[in-house]
């Protein structure tokens, strides 16, 4: 096991691996850890992010059989002394090298599906955006648990695909019923999203609430405030009793983002119009 994985989590990453091993075979190419494990933010209900690339899509049969076992090595945020959930990406190099967005995801097991895959419910390989994120989180800070580093598997992600996928990542998140039940991890995930568009560099959820809350007004700094108390287990979730506070957070931080974005869009293109005239 790599030297900068916490000690607590060999065992519960043991059999993880075990269970990828199994089920995927001599088509392994790679399992990075990545994420808050490696960054000294894991709190109570923090998940555990695996990144698999395997060198051809699996079937659907292995696919399934997969998530099934890997039910047994992950546990519900907080549910469980031993364990952590899970969160485990599964991609085809050939889908993803060379790079290219949005790319194409065949796998992804997380405790939010865990009714789903009990009952034999089992989401389809997509397109996912997130990917270009993803990857440059991998990139950034992640280690090797099988195969080569991460630098050794993946070329690096343009900052424009970065741009492309943070805008696509907002852009869900409309209404109350988009964020119903996630109000706390989206008021978080737009601060992580707000802090690499002005930044360029990713933080940790509360790092980047940290960086964040200065900079709002009164009552978006409220939400925040608690969102990020509750992540790190300081305080209850309350935020669903709070719908106009959380819904006045969300349009004020979608908003101040596709501004960054759009200003930093225009500032590339100019840059590159120069260059193209030889007067960069």
């Amino acid at each position: 096991m790599h030297a900068n994985v916490p000690s607590g989590l060999m065992a519960q990453l043991a059999h993880a691996r075990s269970i990828l091993e199994r089920h995927l075979g001599d088509g392994l190419v790679a399992i990075h850890l990545f994420g808050s494990a490696l960054l000294g933010g894991l709190k109570p209900s923090s998940d555990i992010d695996l990144l698999v690339t395997v060198s051809q899509p699996p079937d659907d049969e292995t696919r399934n059989a997969l998530m099934a076992d890997l039910l047994s090595a992950s546990a519900p945020p907080a549910s469980d002394d031993a364990m952590r959930p899970l969160e485990v990406t599964v991609l085809a190099l050939g889908c993803v090298r060379p790079w290219r967005h949005p790319a194409r995801r065949e796998m992804q097991f997380g405790e939010w599906l865990r009714a789903d895959i009990q009952a034999g419910r089992f989401e389809a390989p997509t397109v996912d955006h997130d990917l270009a994120i993803l990857l440059r989180k991998v990139g950034l800070h992640g280690v090797s648990l099988r195969g080569p580093e991460p630098f050794d598997v993946f070329d690096p992600i343009p900052d424009g695909d970065i741009a492309r996928a943070l805008q696509e990542t907002i852009a869900q998140w409309n209404a109350p019923e988009d964020w119903e039940g996630e109000e706390r991890n989206i008021v978080l995930a737009l601060a992580r999203i707000w802090y690499t568009a002005v930044t360029g560099r990713i933080a940790s959820k509360d790092e980047a609430a940290d960086w964040l809350l200065s900079q709002l007004p009164a009552p978006h700094r409220i939400v925040l405030e608690k969102a990020r108390a509750a992540y790190r287990g300081e305080a209850d979730d309350d935020l669903a009793q709070h719908p106009d506070e959380v819904s006045a957070f969300i349009g004020h931080a979608r908003s101040a983002i596709a501004r960054i974005l759009e200003e930093t869009s225009t500032v590339d293109a100019d840059a590159a119009r120069r260059q193209q005239r030889g007067d960069a």
